[in-house]
């Protein structure tokens, strides 16, 4: 692939000014047409705005891809209840890391974006639920605000519209559970984080019992450039029913690691081409396409188009686009084991499929991994898998099913050989999944 087809599959537009040495602040953000999407949706009618955004087309970020105009127009009007926006920035799910760099590196796209969905669905109040652990990423983000506050696009009557908007930065506390809408809610109000029972749902009863929107990140930060550019130039990119504009976290073995923004419908291949392929010596073993509670795919997949409907016919999921890449030194069971581990850990508990499920998915993984089990074994954690997923509470329980239905149905050899080899076929040492921290410092050392 030549660079000038490399720079026409590329999107730079959420992105395009990160490696500004100020890129976080308002006047880079206003040098770059900042707020001009804002004072055209001010313009407008509320449900004109929200119409807009809805023929755009532009689908949630989020995980499931829901038409984010569509969630919007849910919110009842006239109901004389205050309306909430709430922005998930609770962003923990093993691979994927977009919502993060982008607030460090641009985050007035997102407050703009908070105003002018706040103008649409009649809020005058937003909650941006960050992960507490990213402390740079929270002062950037409070500064960030103090600055839109100063300049006018929040507070009372911003940019004399008669639009009052305020917004509240909310650090969790690290529990991948508050990611799921509703466990997010319950935590905002000071509960612990469990999922809801719904229906109601949050578009009716959400913060404080009343209408919420729920958005990520991205979802809301591409806003503005819809507002700004138009809806027409957003379909110009990605597909019919999935178009425009995403980030593509690229993770693992591979030569270039990062965020790469571009049209939805790229495929694994043409993003490896740009970004120089695996590890040298190494080739693709398997693949996540959007985190690992998505359904893993292998090297046969590597021309599947990177949008919902494209992913979804493959048998996976597109989720947050997190694309770790493993090579064929990773031995299978162990990050599948790896994984288990993490559902297991952050299972809040609530529900039995998902609270006993995963806690015997890991007894019996480590055991396959230590070549301690039966072969009846992969048949009994198929069994679980099944007996967790679409059962439990809420997501959670579907993503920790979804690494083993898949690594069974790709692998089912390699777990085979954990069993009758006693043990795991692969040589630790060559592999640099999750390294030892003392093979690590015998390797500095040599």
């Amino acid at each position: 692939m030549t660079a000038e087809s490399a720079e026409k599959l590329l999107a730079p537009v959420l992105s395009a000014f990160w490696d500004d040495p100020t890129s976080w602040t308002l006047d880079t953000y206003r040098a770059h047409e900042g707020y001009e999407g804002l004072r055209k949706a001010l313009a407008m009618e509320p449900d004109d705005v929200i119409a807009y955004v809805k023929d755009s087309g532009l689908r949630g970020r989020g995980g499931a891809g829901f038409p984010t105009g569509m969630k919007w127009q849910f919110i009842p009007q006239g109901d004389g209840k205050p309306h909430y926006l709430v922005v998930n920035a609770d962003e923990s799910e093993p691979g994927t890391c977009k919502d993060i760099p982008l607030l460090f590196a641009n985050p007035h796209a997102l407050i703009e974006g908070i105003v002018i969905a706040c103008h649409a669905i009649r809020s005058n109040h937003a909650f941006i639920y960050l992960r507490g652990e990213v402390v740079p990423v929270l002062r950037r983000l409070h500064t960030a605000v103090r600055q839109a506050y100063e300049a006018g696009y929040l507070g009372k009557d911003v940019l004399g519209s008669g639009l009052d908007v305020d917004i509240t930065v909310h650090a969790g506390a690290g529990a991948y559970i508050c990611g799921e809408e509703t466990a997010l809610l319950d935590s905002l109000e000071g509960r612990r984080g469990q999922p809801r029972l719904r229906p109601p749902f949050p578009a009716v009863a959400g913060l404080y019992a009343c209408p919420t929107v729920v958005n990520n990140v991205e979802s809301i930060a591409s806003v503005p450039a819809i507002m700004n550019r138009g809806k027409e130039w957003f379909r110009t990119m990605g597909s019919e029913k999935s178009p425009g504009f995403t980030l593509y976290s690229l993770s693992g073995h591979v030569a270039a690691p990062g965020q790469y923004e571009a049209p939805l419908g790229i495929t694994l291949r043409q993003l490896l081409e740009m970004s120089g392929g695996m590890r040298p010596g190494h080739r693709l073993k398997f693949w996540t396409p959007g985190g690992s509670s998505t359904p893993l795919l292998t090297d046969e997949h590597l021309d599947v188009p990177l949008d919902y409907e494209g992913v979804g016919a493959a048998g996976s999921m597109l989720g947050t686009k997190a694309l770790q890449c493993f090579d064929e030194t990773t031995c299978v069971v162990r990050a599948v084991t790896r994984w288990t581990e993490f559902y297991a850990h952050e299972s809040c508990g609530k529900c039995t499929p998902c609270r006993e499920g995963t806690y015997w998915l890991v007894q019996l993984m480590r055991d396959i991994e230590a070549g301690k089990a039966a072969m009846s074994d992969l048949d009994k954690i198929a069994d679980i898998a099944d007996n967790i997923n679409g059962k439990a509470f809420c997501a959670l329980g579907d993503g920790a099913a979804s690494p083993i239905f898949s690594s069974l149905k790709y692998f089912r050899e390699e777990y085979e050989q954990h069993v009758t080899g006693r043990g795991c076929p692969f040589d630790p040492a060559k592999s640099t999944l999750w390294a030892d921290d003392r093979t690590a410092h015998l390797e500095v050392n040599a």
